[in-house]
């Protein structure tokens, strides 16, 4: 009786998980308003519209798009472009151009750590990208405005891989023995914006390699598991200790060796 009654406790709460997910994917969120212009009231993403127009259009059929400021409905809009870059009248006054009385999220990422909290935390930790140095930006790899928040275009794992292409060009060079996981994503090893471990890796350690090559073959032809088979593993990694220091992939070893 009792294992029934557990039994349908769960299955209760899982449905109000359910219910809770499928609210939290239709409401709009809101947020705290982005950093104050001194000055500078909200005017509308229509405002906005009247020189901004097709990347507006754009805009709308996005998820940025839905975001709402909270505040007197006389005087704030709800959504749009200034939930990100702030209120725009004196941008409007000045008659526009970059930089002039409106936030940029290209050069001050706190436009987006409003909402992604978790990402800010993330570049906090000792190995990241180099946004909080200066070096790069939010979107060196995001489209804000674009319907695929994700660029360059193309398909989903290609995309992926093609944003970290951008900067990490040796990466993305074809090799003769090439390593499956790069099919699957840099994102297959890697934190992409920050991590505790060296490379942003997801593992510090052999962790990370046995999540794919839990078994291999051995000489004799037989399946064996991994830490049985590599007995010198605890003194290092699967890239170290002059193994396999190509992960990437080699033109000369079909072992990933230099």
């Amino acid at each position: 009786m009792k294992s029934k009654k557990a039994l349908f406790l769960f299955g209760l709460g899982g449905c109000a998980a359910l219910a809770l997910a499928i609210s939290c994917a239709t409401v709009d969120r809101i947020l705290v308003a982005p950093p104050l212009i001194p000055g500078a009231k909200y005017v509308g993403m229509d405002t906005c519209a009247t020189c901004h127009e097709k990347k507006v259009a754009d805009f709308k059929l996005t998820q940025h798009s839905r975001i709402q400021i909270p505040g007197d409905e006389k005087r704030v809009p709800g959504q749009g472009c200034e939930s990100c870059h702030g209120a725009g009248s004196l941008h409007v006054e000045a008659g526009g151009g970059k930089g002039k009385f409106i936030i940029n999220p290209g050069k001050n990422s706190e436009a987006c750590f409003q909402c992604h909290l978790d990402k800010k935390a993330q570049f906090n930790l000792p190995y990241h990208h180099p946004l909080k140095e200066g070096k790069m930006s939010c979107i060196s790899c995001h489209n804000p405005h674009g319907e695929d928040i994700n660029k360059p275009k193309g398909m989903m794992m290609a995309r992926a891989n093609d944003t970290c292409y951008q900067c990490h060009r040796q990466q993305a060079q074809p090799h003769v023995f090439e390593h499956q996981a790069m099919r699957e994503g840099c994102i297959s090893c890697h934190s992409v914006h920050g991590s505790v471990n060296d490379k942003m890796l997801t593992e510090r350690d052999v962790n990370l390699c046995i999540k794919c090559h839990a078994q291999i073959n051995n000489t004799a032809g037989n399946l064996t598991i991994l830490n049985r088979n590599h007995t010198d593993l605890n003194r290092g990694t699967c890239w170290s200790g002059g193994c396999h220091t190509a992960p990437h992939g080699s033109n000369i070893n079909a072992h990933f060796r230099y």
